[in-house]
């Protein structure tokens, strides 16, 4: 009896370690596979995934992760780890859904699969997801990724050795190269960043003004989403006023600000500011995809104002 049990004790603790939606070989502590990575010069590679829900998610786990073809490709270079959002969280330890809570915010994760490269410290070096094709060229996708990683590490190193904007250039080429979003640059190689601004206080090449721009706008961006999703359109169209006159920012940036503006105009139904302001986007950068793409809003509100007027025409007679 204390055999079966001892047995089936040790399948529970490996179940929550190793059963997951690819197959065995994927981990859901992510604490625990940073420190697998490390000990075995290993980097991570972390599937952020909607398990029973996101129809891509279930094509690449089908197509490519649950190949042993996958497995045995990537076992001498990546742990693996899976970070699951699913509908049923009975799947999940509540430990496990507040980790997952914790990474999605950390790693700015805001769609599904999103699978990041990691180092064995947690720092991401690329970025991708879905690829048709299969386990095989799933791998030599991956082989390539990694490349990217020994390139920032070649160039993190030249830059040690170099001195003004040489090592600017060298540590702002790296940076490029991993092809990240800004908001992960600005959160894991803050550092860097640092150094840079050291090494050109001048900043020639316009990089750190770009990043602390863009990231500026995502908390931007996560504000405004915070009031929208609570209906304070009022509160909203505040804040897009004050970050307009902030003087943050200039050319498409300050387009998409403005565009939103008339898109909070239009959702408290004041559409003759929407208008106004869907205009003012366009005259910022009349030749930016964006202007297209506002041109298009613009046709639908001034098609709802000409379905309310032959409305009112209506109730008037």
């Amino acid at each position: 009896m204390k055999m079966k049990l001892t047995v089936a004790a040790c399948a529970i603790i490996s179940g929550s370690f190793f059963a997951h939606a690819g197959g065995e070989g994927w981990s859901h502590d992510f604490a625990a596979s940073s420190k697998k990575a490390a000990s075995e010069k290993k980097d991570m590679l972390v599937d952020f995934t909607g398990s029973d829900w996101c129809g891509w998610c279930i094509k690449l786990n089908k197509e490519v992760f649950s190949h042993d073809e996958f497995k045995d490709g990537v076992k001498d270079g990546y742990v693996l780890v899976e970070v699951d959002y699913p509908k049923d969280k009975s799947k999940l330890s509540k430990e496990t859904i507040a980790q997952n809570e914790g990474l999605k915010g950390k790693y700015s994760v805001r769609g599904y699969p999103t699978i990041l490269l990691m180092d064995g410290e947690g720092k991401p070096f690329a970025k991708t997801g879905y690829r048709p094709g299969g386990p095989s060229e799933y791998v030599t996708h991956l082989k390539e990724l990694s490349e990217v990683r020994a390139g920032r590490d070649k160039a993190f190193a030249e830059a040690a050795e170099a001195k003004g904007v040489e090592k600017a250039k060298l540590l702002v080429g790296a940076l490029k190269a991993m092809s990240l979003d800004d908001t992960l640059l600005a959160s894991f190689y803050s550092d860097k960043i640092d150094e840079i601004k050291a090494a050109d206080p001048g900043d020639e090449s316009g990089f750190v003004k770009g990043i602390e721009q863009k990231k500026k706008y995502a908390k931007f961006q996560d504000g405004l989403n915070s009031l929208a999703s609570g209906g304070k359109f009022k509160e909203a169209l505040e804040l897009v006023e004050t970050t307009v006159s902030s003087g943050d920012y200039e050319g498409e940036m300050l387009q998409q600000v403005v565009m939103i503006k008339g898109m909070v105009h239009a959702q408290l139904e004041e559409m003759d500011k929407a208008m106004e302001a869907l205009d003012k986007a366009i005259a910022i950068a009349p030749e930016s995809q964006a202007s297209a793409r506002i041109a298009s809003i613009k046709e639908q509100i001034a098609k709802k104002m000409a379905e309310a007027e032959k409305k009112e025409d209506r109730s008037g007679e």
